[in-house]
């Protein structure tokens, strides 16, 4: 799938650590199936290690605290009725946790938060992504026109990127909304950032 293609690298980067990194997946249900298959496959392909070391491409999590997190958001899961179909844990003595996949997570888990859910509808899928207090990128993958510029501005996001994982650019303006910051960086945006606007009102008569 196309979306894997250009998502998968950059979600992997820092291990996931990054302030732009997807960390909800809204899959159309149709396709849901063989997005989790074609998912997995890519998990078989991952090697944990340092970021020195050859072929690695998922390095540690920042540090233990962040693990236990990651660790107790799977147990809260399991222990309801998410099923793990790709296991992961915690490397003993390390900050690493494997990339691990769960399946029938409810929207009530702290782990929904973070994780592949399915959907039917385009005003479904808006629903739930915009249901979060952070609001800096969101990623759009169709082949619609005019889907792609209703969901582009229903969205309550700073940055939207359409067919593309890698959007953040020199010349583009980087910031969000809600809880994801003020302001822009980068682009005209970001030079505003640094000026002062004055207001002069001339009557000439």
């Amino acid at each position: 799938m196309y979306a894997l293609k250009v998502r998968w690298p950059p979600n992997f980067a820092v291990s996931g650590q990054t302030c732009v990194s997807s960390n909800r997946f809204f899959v159309d249900v149709s396709v849901l199936a063989d997005f989790v298959a074609k998912l997995k496959e890519q998990f078989k392909l991952l090697k944990l290690g340092g970021g020195m070391e050859k072929d690695v491409n998922v390095g540690p999590l920042i540090n233990r605290k962040a693990v236990e997190k990651v660790k107790s958001l799977v147990d809260e899961a399991l222990a309801q009725t998410a099923e793990i179909i790709c296991v992961g844990n915690a490397l003993a003595e390390t900050n690493f946790f494997e990339p691990t996949i769960l399946t029938n997570v409810n929207g009530k888990m702290a782990i929904a938060h973070a994780e592949v859910f399915d959907f039917e509808t385009e005003e479904e899928v808006v629903t739930k992504a915009n249901h979060s207090r952070h609001g800096l990128a969101g990623y759009i993958f169709s082949k619609d026109c005019a889907q792609i510029h209703r969901v582009s501005r229903a969205l309550q996001v700073g940055m939207v990127g359409v067919n593309e994982g890698m959007m953040s650019c020199a010349e583009a303006a980087f910031g969000g909304v809600k809880e994801s910051g003020l302001g822009r960086e980068g682009g005209q945006q970001g030079l505003d950032e640094f000026t002062q606007w004055k207001y002069v009102c001339w009557n000439v008569e």
